[in-house]
Order: C-alpha cells, then structure tokens, then sequence
C-alpha cells in the first residue's frame, strides 16, 4: 500500500547503456553487465521520460556506462527538455567532440559531469584501461566552449589519492564549475576491487589537507565537494537523502530501482518499467516501501538522534556486508557488524596492492 506521506521523486538517473570504453575497476555498475540487445529503444525510453515528469521527475540525468555510446542520447535529451525537464549529461567524456557537445547544448543539456580519473595520464589511462587522457581534456574544453556548465568528478583511491591537490588543479584548469572529488564506494566491481582500492589512513589524512588548502586557494572559484571514505568514519552516509526519497534508476533493461546499487539486494523483488508503470513502482512497490522512513529500522538505529539524518546508513552496503538489508550500516560505530569494516581497513597496509581487476566489456 502506498504511503500517503511518500512525495514525488525529484531526480531520475537513466543509465542508457552498460556499453563504456573504460574498464575502470570501481565502477559501481553491476558485475552481470546488460548486453546490447536488451536495452530498452528509444520508444521505450521516451514513454518512460513521460511517466517520470507525470511523476514529478524534475532533474534527468543521463548516463551509463557512456551513454554516449546511444546515437538516439541526441533525441532522448531533446525529448527531455521539451518535458520540461533540467538534463544533465553524465559521462567519461570519449566521443564528445565539440561538434557533439554544441548539437547537445541545443537540443537541451543542461549540465555536463565528466569523469576523470588521475592528473597523471600514465596512471589514468591505466585505471581507465584505455588510452583516453587527451580524449577527456578535449571533452572538457567542448563542453566549456558549448556554454554549458562543467562538473568534473574523481573517484578517489589508493592509486590516486596522493594526488588529490593536482587532480583539482587540473579541474580548475579546465573551467569546471564544480568539482567532486568522491572517495570509492564498494559495489559492484568497486567491492570486488576494495582490497586494492583502499586507501590507508595517511593518504586520507593527507587528502583531507590538500582539500583543505584547495578552497583556501580557489576561495570563490569552483564549488569543491569531498565525499569521505566511510569505512574510516564513525558514522554512515546518509542514504540517498532516505530510501526511495528523492531519486530512482532506471537500468539499461528498464528495471526501476530506488538507487543505483539497490541490484545488490537479491531479496527485493525487481520491478521493471515495462511490467508496472512508474507511479505504482514509485508509490505502492515493495521495492521502494521496504525502507522508507524509520518504521523498518532496529536497534540501534531505532532510537538513535541521528535516524532521520543518515536514516540507517546504507541498505546496499548493509546486505553486501551482513546478507541483512535492515541491518545498521556496517560503517557505523554503533552497528554490532562494525567488526566487518573494521577487518577490511585491518588488511590496508602500507606493502603490496593487489592487482585490480578490470571492469569487464558488455557480453556480446
């Protein structure tokens, strides 16, 4: 039944496609990546961009994979903008040509975020698993040149992270108006790579200082966000603002989910936008009720002052950790699994990194 109390969604992420260039091994993406020939057709996506802005969807975000690996991304996002809808465009930047990034301004993105992955090209063309540095510098100038405002978000992670202050550099260089610089979160290949993607509390320490002096320097310049490692932290990230809140995905196969790692949850059932319509998945699935507001938390959540704030930490990375999607967030101190995240942070050393493994190609 749906909660009357429940409002509109204000943002949908649209991931066109799992096709990308990059073989990044943090990608939050799914290991069992969507192929080709089950993405939904711009038929399709176009309905389901209707059903969103019926819903209340105010904020389109496009992405994938890369999602300008779609030939119709031009129609969709024009589509977009005649619903009304603010468009941003999320991608890694391969392609976008400044012949694209004008065609795209005009047919009615809004934003750009492009990816980057290191200040060093050698070090981030070897996470990206491709030869892509110039490729992204290029797409950033295209996109300032379009007019259109730049956000350039970095993952942040024990390859990188010592470079913390030149990669906003870098950004700043380049005319971002914001720049991200977000510590990896562990799903998808992102967990299956944390043993070699995390950080040791020095790095840390020493980001946080670049951080520090970089808002000192560009005082007035770029908006510049940190996203903290919450694995070293006592206290969750807040969950998408609260579970089936404010945002929904919408898969490449058009399964509809209240974030983009929910895949990780095996026990909710999966609704899909060609099976329902995306009010009854939004208002009344099981999917998007199971953890909203307080009703479902435990102790120590249930009675904790900071419920309505971090609304339990994550439910992905709860499942992923404990196999128990109501379970406190390990990454909180007072969770009875904190042991878990504090075993994992046990292992980073200051000797060997494992090797990554690269984010895998769509199946053929």
């Amino acid at each position: 039944m749906a909660d009357p109390a429940v409002g509109a969604p204000a943002g949908m992420l649209i991931e066109l496609t799992h096709r990308c260039p990059l073989h990044c091994p943090y990608c939050s993406n799914p290991l069992e990546l969507v192929r080709r020939e089950a993405e939904l057709t711009c038929e399709q996506w176009t309905d389901i961009l209707i059903q969103a802005r019926e819903l209340g969807v105010v904020q389109m975000h496009f992405s994938g994979g890369e999602p300008l690996a779609r030939p119709d991304l031009p129609d969709l996002v024009g589509h977009a903008r005649r619903l009304g809808a603010y468009v941003n465009l999320v991608t890694s930047g391969v392609g976008l040509t400044a012949e694209r990034a004008h065609d795209l301004a005009r047919r009615g993105v809004d934003h750009v975020q492009l990816s980057l992955q290191d200040a060093d090209p050698a070090a981030g063309q070897a996470i990206a698993g491709a030869r892509v540095h110039t490729a992204k510098l290029e797409a950033a100038r295209a996109v300032t040149a379009a007019g259109l405002p730049l956000t350039v978000n970095i993952v942040l992670h024990r390859g990188n992270i010592d470079r913390t202050g030149r990669m906003v550099d870098l950004a700043v260089d380049l005319g971002a108006d914001r720049i991200e610089l977000a510590n990896t979160q562990y799903y998808g290949w992102g967990l299956r790579n944390r043993a070699a993607l995390m950080p040791t509390a020095a790095q840390l320490a020493a980001a946080r200082e670049a951080v520090r002096h970089a808002r000192t320097r560009y005082a007035g310049g770029p908006e510049l966000v940190y996203v903290a490692a919450d694995y070293y932290d006592d206290r969750p990230k807040p969950c998408m603002d609260g579970w089936g809140s404010t945002q929904l995905t919408v898969t490449p196969a058009g399964d509809v989910l209240p974030c983009p790692a929910a895949y990780a949850i095996t026990t909710l059932p999966v609704e899909n936008a060609l099976r329902r319509p995306l009010s009854e998945i939004w208002y009344a699935s099981r999917s998007f009720n199971a953890y909203r507001g307080t009703g479902w938390m435990r102790e120590p959540c249930r009675t904790c002052p900071e419920r309505h704030a971090d609304h339990g930490g994550c439910r992905c990375q709860a499942f992923q950790l404990t196999g128990d999607a109501a379970a406190t967030d390990p990454a909180c101190g007072l969770s009875p699994h904190r042991s878990l995240v504090d075993a994992a942070l046990a292992e980073v050393t200051d000797g060997p990194v494992p090797a990554f493994v690269p984010r895998g190609p769509v199946p053929a």
